[in-house]
């Protein structure tokens, strides 16, 4: 993880830690994966990266903002084996599955998996994402990101606790956390977690989460209370973690 900067104006979520300021992928050409997104979401860039490529930001019509920083040695996911884990990926709605399917194609992503109402593709990064049909868009719209867990119920109660908002679904190997950013979890056989900073067994995705202007060591102590981890590693501004499924993720200071 390099230097994480807080793109927003964030706001301490009430009763949580912090709110989901940023998406962060993991990629070896931060200016590719930028380009590629950028045109998918049609989007917008909100942080230039600089003259060694080490951070792009991109933010979506509907207010996500997708930030890419180098890896060059990422060993990218093989979905849907557990070897080499997705670990978390995005949700888009689409009005026209076909339609969007084909544009992400010709951008330059790989398709995975066919089904009737959505469609798994990879970035060429190698991200995996699914396309998802909606009657409630008339455009390409980012919905969630998604977390790859053993336990989904016990995923979502933590991360409710840390956005501070409730766990909107449960069941089936399914959970949900509402809010302003949809966080879903669904439940993986033979889960394989990530150990960052292990080139072997690498982050693919994490949240990058604002904490506003609050004392970082009140939100390393909430974080700590309710069952993550301290890892190594962070700066003057953020500091990393991992969630009781060892998804790295890291509370940013404004």
């Amino acid at each position: 993880m390099g230097e994480a900067t807080s793109t927003t104006e964030s706001t301490r979520a009430t009763g949580g830690v912090g709110v989901v300021d940023t998406v962060i992928f993991d990629v070896p050409d931060v200016e590719a994966a930028g380009a590629f997104w950028l045109e998918l979401v049609q989007g917008r860039v909100i942080q230039e990266s600089d003259e060694y490529g080490q951070f792009l930001v991109v933010g979506t019509r509907e207010g996500w903002l997708l930030g890419f920083q180098p890896a060059p040695d990422l060993v990218p996911a093989q979905w849907p084996g557990q070897e080499h884990p997705q670990q978390l990926h995005l949700d888009l709605r689409v009005p026209d599955l076909a339609a969007a399917t084909a544009h992400a194609l010709a951008l330059g992503a790989t398709l995975l998996r066919e089904n009737p109402r959505w469609n798994t593709l990879a970035d060429p990064a190698g991200h995996p994402f699914d396309l998802c049909l909606s009657d409630e868009v008339d455009r390409t719209t980012v919905w969630a990101v998604t977390f790859d867990v053993p336990d989904a119920g016990a995923a979502a109660r933590f991360w409710a606790g840390v956005l501070g908002e409730e766990v909107a679904y449960e069941g089936d190997g399914v959970a949900m956390v509402g809010g302003s950013r949809t966080v879903l979890f669904q439940q993986v056989e033979g889960y394989r977690a990530p150990d960052w900073p292990d080139p072997a067994r690498p982050q693919q995705l994490h949240l990058d989460l604002g904490i506003g202007d609050q004392d970082p060591d009140t939100a390393e102590a909430a974080v700590l209370a309710l069952g993550a981890t301290r890892l190594p590693g962070g700066g003057s501004t953020f500091r990393v973690f991992a969630d009781p499924a060892g998804h790295p993720f890291c509370l940013c200071r404004d």
